[in-house]
């Protein structure tokens, strides 16, 4: 599918997180209020509750001091006249607040996989995980929600917990990735929970609700305890 051309009043810029500097995907990207959306109170809830566990934030002793994980969220309304769903997800560089609201998420509203290119709006830029959250509610239309998050103890035990593991060869952020998880949804796995392989210590989980990834990602957590290091 191709998104048509970028509106007045849209700016076409390369997708830059603040101290990354790495160009993810190109960004359509109109600014304007957060748009309301029931599910984002439960969402944030567990957003504080995967921050306390270490599966999101910000450390300046991991990943050079980056802020790490992302969640989204499918908006209410149905399918847009592209056929694509509209989602809320995190803003890129937002690990490091304690707290957020909804100003802190933006409104992807269309993306092309093939051209690397995402259509966002809202106050803040999108994830520059985006276009993975994107294809997997593409793929499923019973998925509510999505986590993308790090954990080095379900990253080391991908094997041994029987979970899926994304090739090293699809790396973070890149349309190898989206296309990588995209297939991995489609053939509908037992388990929604997955890793990374080419992402350090990247896990991605996803559910029919805002609680279903995330009690996945706790539970997963608590057998990767119990296999050690």
């Amino acid at each position: 599918m191709v998104i048509g051309a970028v509106s007045f009043g849209r700016q076409m810029e390369p997708h830059v997180s603040e101290r990354e500097g790495v160009i993810q995907y190109q960004l359509a990207f109109i600014d304007g209020p957060p748009e309301p959306a029931s599910g984002l109170p439960e969402l944030i809830a567990w957003r504080k509750i995967l921050r306390l566990v270490g599966m999101l934030g910000q450390d300046p002793d991991r990943y050079a001091g980056l802020g790490f994980g992302n969640l989204s969220l499918r908006l209410e309304g149905g399918k847009q006249q592209s056929g694509q769903p509209r989602f809320a997800i995190s803003g890129s560089q937002t690990g490091h607040l304690a707290d957020v609201g909804p100003e802190h998420f933006a409104t992807v509203t269309g993306w092309d996989v093939e051209d690397n290119r995402v259509e966002a709006r809202g106050p803040t830029r999108p994830s520059s995980e985006t276009m993975t959250h994107a294809v997997i509610y593409e793929a499923d239309d019973d998925v509510r929600c999505v986590m993308h998050v790090h954990s080095p103890e379900i990253w080391r035990h991908a094997r041994d917990l029987d979970l899926f593991i994304i090739p090293r060869t699809a790396t973070y952020g890149t349309p190898a990735m989206a296309r990588e998880v995209q297939q991995i949804v489609r053939t509908g796995p037992t388990r929604r929970l997955g890793v990374m392989q080419g992402h350090e210590d990247g896990v991605i989980a996803w559910g029919a609700s805002v609680e279903a990834p995330g009690v996945l990602l706790l539970t997963t957590l608590a057998r990767a305890y119990q296999l050690g290091k």
